[in-house]
């Protein structure tokens, strides 16, 4: 059975995200909260925790994974991204976002989408993501914690439990979420694309 933590939604114990930080580095999958409900997230370069998690969302080659990261600075290492998409960027982040971006020779081929080598990336507003992702010094490997057959992202950490307990290394309990997804805007190319409408506000982008 995972481990289960409860996290302070606001003011995340620092010594429990330093055990989820630790985790991690040992090849760990973890479901973490986000502003958009729950996510399973691991290190970019875990492979094995990688398969894990497409085995439980069950998802197949063309799904585009998400580089979750603290805030743009890391932007420019993992995507190819132009003044006017980088403004648009900035300008929306951290929030309840996912931008679809041309992927550099840094992302490994696996969490690319295959026939348009591009990669999700987002920065959540989420205290406890945030702390989490300044610990791990580092972009997590994520993708929303939708269930086969689900069209929702979960927001029960003690149904997730019930649910997917045994297949994952920890869950970090910040409270019920809500369910809207993220707003997905694709910017690689030169007009904005809104690929799905979610939380964040698209006006910015139309």
């Amino acid at each position: 059975m995972s481990q289960f933590f409860y996290i302070h939604p606001e003011n995340p114990q620092p010594r429990l995200i330093k055990q989820a930080v630790e985790l991690l580095n040992k090849g760990a999958v973890i479901v973490y909260p986000t502003d958009s409900g729950y996510a399973l997230g691991c290190r970019l370069e875990d492979k094995n925790a990688m398969e894990r998690i497409c085995r439980i969302r069950q998802l197949d080659s063309d799904h585009n994974f998400t580089l979750v990261c603290r805030d743009l600075s890391e932007l420019s290492t993992y995507a190819y991204v132009d003044n006017t998409a980088f403004r648009l960027m900035k300008n929306n982040t951290p929030g309840s976002y996912t931008f679809i971006l041309k992927a550099t020779k840094e992302v490994p081929r696996r969490l690319m989408n295959d026939k348009r080598k591009t990669i999700g990336l987002r920065v959540p507003s989420n205290p406890v993501a945030l702390a989490l992702l300044e610990a791990l010094n580092e972009p997590l490997m994520s993708t929303s914690l939708m269930l086969p057959g689900n069209d929702f992202t979960e927001s029960d950490p003690e149904a997730i439990q019930e649910e997917i307990g045994k297949q994952v290394d920890l869950i970090l309990n910040g409270g019920y979420l809500g369910q809207q997804p993220t707003t997905v805007i694709d910017l690689t190319e030169n007009t904005p694309q809104v690929v799905r409408e979610g939380v964040g506000d698209v006006k910015p982008f139309l």
